[in-house]
């Protein structure tokens, strides 16, 4: 078994004016079913601790269990239990376990020199949505920009991807929560080595480029440090081909830190709680 909790606040990690009941329930659900996949494991029962003002309409939460059930459905999951509590806003602490079906769990820390990088899901598209709703722009004719605002408010984890890359020999995985850049420095400095990125590999696709022209924006910046797609990043030995899916985007060496087209860049590579 694997196990993982996650915390979700209001007014930090979702808004109610931006988003529906629902819409929170499916990131509640798929942030925590993300780390699941991301050793590895299928994601079997969730457990939901509810905080919220005296005076939230029932409805919201039922309508917020609604969307965290849709989700779970995707990954093969359910709700077994949990508990409620009064706070002065909306909390969400979910804790998600799942099986491994006798592989053993894929973690941060078993990165080799010689591995290849690749990534299974959409990068940049939750950020581009999070810009589109601060700077007002979210609302139009556009199904593309919809796209990127509907990626933000409910993320699409690839969650067979994650047993199919450990089952394929992965030897680290990790869910894109904060940042490209940040996640993956996450696998070099729990495996001591250092990671070596190609802007080349990563997409630009035609939506991000629609929100990136619109707002004036890089999209690049957006696939590199924005978070909460929860794409999932892993390191595969060299001799190996990764599964269906997963795109080659760097290299891992001795060393320390990650570069990006062999230089390290400046300025945040992704979200930080305390920043």
């Amino acid at each position: 078994m694997v196990a993982t909790t996650d915390l979700l606040v209001e007014g930090r990690h979702f808004r109610r004016d931006w988003s529906g009941p629902a819409d929170v329930g499916v990131k509640a659900a798929a942030q925590n079913l993300a780390d699941v996949a991301a050793m590895g494991a299928h994601s079997r029962t969730l457990l939901v601790g509810i905080g919220c003002p005296a005076d939230l309409p029932a409805q919201w939460v039922l309508d917020m269990i609604d969307g965290m059930v849709t989700e779970c459905g995707r990954a093969g999951a359910s709700i077994a239990g949990g508990d409620v509590t009064a706070a002065d806003s909306v909390m969400l602490a979910i804790t998600a376990l799942g099986e491994l079906d006798g592989l053993r769990p894929v973690t941060r820390a078993g990165a080799r020199p010689g591995d290849m990088v690749a990534v299974n899901g959409r990068l940049g598209w939750s950020a581009a949505g999070l810009a589109l709703l601060r700077t007002a722009r979210a609302d139009g004719p556009d199904p593309q920009i919809a796209a990127l605002v509907t990626a933000h408010r409910r993320p699409q984890p690839p969650y067979t991807a994650g047993p199919a890359a450990a089952r394929a020999g992965a030897t680290a995985m990790i869910d894109v929560s904060d940042g490209l850049l940040a996640d993956v420095g996450h696998i070099a400095s729990a495996s001591g080595v250092a990671i070596d990125l190609e802007t080349a590999s990563l997409q630009v696709d035609a939506a991000l480029a629609a929100g990136a022209r619109l707002l004036n924006a890089d999209a690049m910046d957006w696939v590199l440090t924005g978070g909460e797609d929860h794409a999932l990043v892993a390191t595969f030995p060299a001799e190996t081909t990764p599964p269906a899916g997963w795109q080659v985007i760097g290299a891992v060496r001795p060393g320390s830190g990650v570069t990006i087209d062999g230089s390290v860049r400046s300025g945040p590579a992704g979200w930080d709680h305390f920043r």
